[in-house]
């Protein structure tokens, strides 16, 4: 099932978007931990300008 999501992202409006990761540093712990964001392509480098 998995193959037919992966498909209609590509050949549908999922070329729109696109996954961004960041590393997120806990204050508390100083454990790093991971964040996932799926957005707009335009809304890419706002996304990873503010988790600097």
């Amino acid at each position: 099932m998995a193959k037919k999501v992966v498909a209609t992202l590509k050949t549908g409006t999922g070329k729109e978007y696109s996954k961004v990761i960041t590393m997120v540093r806990s204050p508390k712990t100083g454990a790093y931990s991971f964040k996932e964001v799926v957005v707009h392509n335009d809304h890419v480098k706002d996304i990873i300008a503010n988790a600097k």
